[in-house]
Order: C-alpha cells, then sequence, then structure tokens
C-alpha cells in the first residue's frame, strides 16, 4: 500500500488540527483516509461521492474492526468529505485520482494451478461461513492451506493427495520445530478442506513425525495480583477486565456484550453465540453493578447524541439490520461505543 500524495496529506492533517481533533487521534485520521482511498481504488469507488462511504465502514465491520474504530473513520473520512467541498476541492480531488492512478496495478496474470487456489479459498470462506464458524477459524484455515500450498510449489489442489499432508506436517514438526498443538491445528485445518472443499478423504497418513507434546503448567495470578491490575485500569478497561475476571469471558464475547445479554433482575449475564455459536449463561458479580449501570447510562447518552449528530445508529448482527431496519436507532452496545 503506497503513501498519501505528500500535498493531500499536509492539508488533510492540517484540516484535522483546524477541526481540535485530539493530537494522539491525528495518525489514525490520515490511517483511515489512506485506507479508504485504497478500498475505493481496489474495489472501484468514486472516493469523492459519500456513497462510498458505507460501503467502506461495512467492510471494516467485516474485518472485526471494533464500533469505536468505525466511527473514528467515519469520522475520519467525513473530514476528508469537506475538503472536497471548500475551494481546494479541484485540486484535491486531482490528487486523489492520481493517488488511485499510483497504486493501480496491471491484472496479474494467475497460472491454472494458481487460479485454482484462488476458487479453493473463495470455497473455504463459504463453507466456513455457511457453518457459522468464527472468522478467526477460517483465518487460521486458510493459513494452513497456503502453507501447503507453498510446501507443493503450487501443486493442482486435485492432485493433492495424503503422501502431501503426510510429508508438510513431518516438516512442521522436523524443520520448523512447532508445538503439537500447532501441528494438530495444520492437521484439522487440512481435514476440513479434503473432506468439504476437495471432497476426498485424507489417507496414507501414516508414518508422520509427530511433535512432542510437553507438560504445561499455567500461570494463575493470585487475587492480590488482580486487585494490583485493576488499581492500574482505567475506565473502561477496568470494567472491561472485571467482566472477563468475575464471569469467565473471552474477549471477544465481553466486546461484543449487548443491554439485552444483561439480566439485572436474577443477576444473570447471557453470552450469545460464544465460541462456536453457543449460548450460556454466567452469575453477574454484585461488587460491579453499580460500573455497569453507570455504563450503560454514559453508553445511552452518548448514543442519543450522536442520533441528533446524524449517526446512524448501533451495528446490528447477521441479517437483523435487514429485517429491521429502525432497530439500528433504538438498540445501543452495552460494551464499548455505538457506531
Amino acid at each position: 500500500m503506497l503513501e498519501l500524495p505528500a500535498q493531500l496529506k499536509i492539508d488533510y492533517a492540517r484540516l484535522v488540527k483546524q477541526r481540535n481533533i485530539p493530537q494522539h487521534s491525528h495518525n489514525a485520521y490520515l490511517k483511515w483516509l489512506r485506507f479508504y482511498l485504497d478500498f475505493c481504488n481496489k474495489y472501484h469507488h468514486d472516493p469523492a461521492l459519500r456513497s462510498s462511504l458505507p460501503l467502506f465502514i461495512r467492510k471494516l465491520h467485516e474485518k472485526n474492526q471494533t464500533s469505536r474504530q468505525q466511527k473514528q473513520a467515519c469520522h475520519a473520512i467525513n473530514v476528508y468529505y469537506g475538503m472536497l467541498n471548500d475551494s481546494i476541492a479541484g485540486k484535491l480531488k486531482q490528487e486523489a485520482i492520481q493517488y488511485q492512478e499510483t497504486v493501480q496495478k496491471p491484472p496479474m496474470t494467475l497460472t491454472p494451478e494458481k487460479a485454482a487456489w484462488e476458487q479453493v479459498y473463495t470455497d473455504l470462506n463459504a463453507a466456513i461461513k455457511v457453518r457459522h464458524y468464527s472468522p478467526k477459524t477460517y483465518k487460521s484455515y486458510a493459513g494452513w492451506a497456503r502453507k501447503l500450498q507453498y510446501f507443493t510449489h503450487h501443486l493442482a489442489p486435485e492432485k493433492l493427495a495424503g503422501r502431501d499432508v503426510k510429508a508438510f506436517l513431518t516438516h512442521l514438526a522436523v524443520n520448523k520445530k512447532v508445538a503439537a498443538s500447532t501441528q494438530n491445528q495444520a492437521l484439522n485445518g487440512l481435514v476440513f478442506l479434503f473432506r468439504h472443499i476437495l471432497n476426498k478423504e485424507l489417507t496414507r497418513l501414516d508414518g508422520i513425525v509427530w511433535a512432542k507434546r510437553t507438560p504445561y503448567i499455567p500461570v494463575v495470578l493470585s487475587r492480590d495480583e488482580i486487585d494490583a491490575i485493576l488499581q492500574h485500569l482505567a475506565y473502561p478497561y477496568d470494567l472491561i477486565v472485571k467482566l472477563l475476571y468475575g464471569c469467565g469471558l473471552r474477549l471477544f464475547e465481553c466486546l461484543q456484550l449487548r443491554i439485552n445479554h444483561l439480566n439485572f433482575d436474577a443477576m444473570i449475564l447471557t453470552v450469545h453465540d460464544g465460541k462456536g455459536q453457543k449460548d450460556r449463561t454466567v452469575p453477574m458479580p454484585e461488587s460491579i453493578l453499580d460500573e455497569l449501570r453507570s455504563h450503560i447510562d454514559r453508553v445511552y447518552n452518548l448514543h442519543q447524541k450522536d442520533l441528533k449528530s446524524g449517526y446512524d445508529g448501533a451495528f446490528m448482527f447477521g441479517a437483523f439490520e435487514r429485517k429491521s431496519p429502525r432497530a439500528l436507532k433504538r438498540i445501543y452496545l452495552a460494551m464499548g461505543v455505538s457506531g
């Protein structure tokens, strides 16, 4: 990804400063502008049209950017649109066009084998989504498939066999010296690849050199150490850590909490779509009830302020955004900042 044109970068940085945006956020604003122009170039959108912004924000959402990051990116691009409306609009638009031209790359000519592999990754992504697996699962499985592709020197997918996987897994243990869990993860990803994408079973795996599993004793912090950590955390990070520690939540489960997941009457927190898309309930610690209520009030007030400023509201899960468009402005996130 190339750098922004020098003059565009200078003019945009000047405008960001004039808008009284905190100094520590200036680099982030430049980063979002750079990503936005690169996105428009890649997907052939006009960076001067506001209709490109929702598509860009949706892409950030698909890439698991947080609501706070999506909101900041939205504001950064709106600042850019403001530049296009002032007296230097023509010059800036020309610079944006020149930027697109500099990053425009000639179409890559793929060999039949590489083209077949690209189709494999497309099919793998679809197979992961239809089973409602985590995006991290696709990232992991696709990563192992790509490493196998390089290991076999781009051998056509339909020609892959058990002997190739056997040689690859042995290579991981002997040459790369990976841990046993890493080698098992690679095997799981490749079994999925063969079974659901290549439509054949892995055979002839006898004789694989398996990585040695060593005993591992986890490090567990004492209660005093936990208290010492919490004393050095400011809002809202202290509340996040208290929920992780007090409710036994995974980080992504905590950051995806919504107001309807909290039942203060029953003192129950419901985790929806946790690992494996499974739901579960956990008790809420009484010691953080006041902090939770205070956080909800703060986020509610921020949500109302955002709506008055013209923001569309919260990001919705799955297809709910299409099923109930008005819910965007009625429901707000219980954790994090609504978008």
